[in-house]
């Protein structure tokens, strides 16, 4: 490893302890200068031949934030339905977990884009799952997890992700600014998310972000949709799309969001992994669309 950071150098000139166990080498006859090293799944490359990432993984790229502002221009409403195994809110969730079923039954009833866990430790994910999803189906995914350095950027685009998630409490102001600037680099769509009025002003530095207003409190994980009409008016002048996340539980919590505040993007897991049979809420948001009236959206 260290005789690899000499070499070739790394963006912070060290490779974090978490992610030394990923580089392996691979063989290129190829290459006069022996072969080539790779970091995170193929993700961060360090090497001599000049392999180009967004060349690599350009293919697996979708534009998550332009597929909402499609939507958002059509007057649409869009769903970020959520995969998850389990959470520490609900515990387990699903026992016999299949994200691949879970995908295929969300996008056949309208789903915008997917939400995938890959925390390991609290939500059970993997991150193979983006990979499993995106090689069938083409739709934006979004890597849920904790994002604590900027490393973890490229890792979730090598697996196929096109967004990422910046938790505004868990991130001081240059982690943040950090992620937001790699994710930018790379084409993934940031997504900066909010709970208090402090985070919703700070937000505001990321104007090319998307902004999410999780309305679950993270310190005792109770859910309220106040939390998006009260943040909201600080964000309104946002120029890039807002969701409401979490604790959105009927087809009338969102309908008093949008009548209350113009945003029509909602990002929702636990209310759908209920009856991910019948997927019933599902329909009924999506076909809200046809219901509301037309003005001023976010």
């Amino acid at each position: 490893i260290e005789e690899l950071e000499k070499e070739f150098g790394t963006k912070k000139n060290k490779i974090p302890k978490k992610f030394k166990s990923q580089i392996w080498r691979k063989s290129d006859n190829n290459d006069e200068g022996g072969g080539e090293f790779r970091i995170l799944n193929d993700g961060l490359v360090f090497e001599k031949v000049g392999v180009n990432f967004s060349e690599v993984y350009g293919k697996f790229n979708i534009n998550f934030k332009n597929r909402i502002a499609d939507n958002i221009k059509q007057n649409k409403i869009s769903v970020i339905a959520e995969i998850k195994k389990a959470s520490p809110s609900a515990g387990l969730i699903i026992k016999e977990y299949n994200p691949m079923a879970i995908a295929e039954n969300y996008i056949l009833n309208g789903a915008t884009c997917l939400s995938i866990l890959t925390e390991e430790k609290f939500f059970l994910g993997d991150l193979q799952h983006i990979t499993e999803v995106k090689n069938k189906f083409k739709i934006p995914i979004l890597c849920k997890d904790f994002f604590v350095d900027s490393y973890q950027v490229p890792l979730a685009k090598s697996f196929g992700a096109d967004a990422i998630l910046i938790i505004l409490s868990g991130v001081d102001n240059k982690l943040a600014m950090d992620l937001y600037q790699t994710a930018n680099e790379l084409n993934v769509t940031p997504i900066v998310e909010v709970h208090t009025l402090d985070e919703a002003e700070r937000a505001l530095n990321f104007d090319k972000a998307i902004i999410g207003i999780n309305n679950r409190n993270l310190k005792d994980l109770k859910t309220d949709i106040k939390t998006t009409l009260q943040l909201y008016k600080i964000l309104s002048s946002h120029s890039c799309p807002i969701i409401s996340e979490s604790g959105i539980k009927s087809e009338k919590d969102v309908k008093e969001i949008i009548d209350k505040t113009g945003i029509m993007n909602f990002l929702i897991g636990e209310s759908l992994l209920e009856n991910i049979e019948g997927t019933s809420l599902l329909k009924k948001i999506v076909k809200l669309t046809n219901k509301i009236s037309t003005f001023s959206r976010l």
